[in-house]
């Protein structure tokens, strides 16, 4: 019974460890670019699978790559 137990406490803890991050303003990078001084990323939100286009600063949009994670902070969920 411990033995089994302990599978399935591995298992689960595998699986979660597993899981993607949940935070409802974070979202896959899908466009990039630069337009009328603003560096711009365009982000699909990974709960709602909205896209939203965001304008950063010089060292967040260059350290930026498409198909990464991104979370942006202090924006309502869209």
């Amino acid at each position: 019974m411990k033995k089994t137990l302990l599978i399935l406490g591995i298992a689960l803890a595998t699986l979660t460890s597993c899981e993607k991050n949940h935070n409802e303003n974070c979202g896959t990078i899908i466009n990039d670019g630069i337009s009328n001084g603003c560096y711009w990323l365009e982000i699909e939100n990974d709960n709602t699978g909205n896209r939203k286009t965001f304008c950063f600063d010089y060292g967040v949009w260059f350290g930026a790559y498409r198909g990464t994670d991104f979370c942006v902070y202090g924006e309502p969920q869209w």
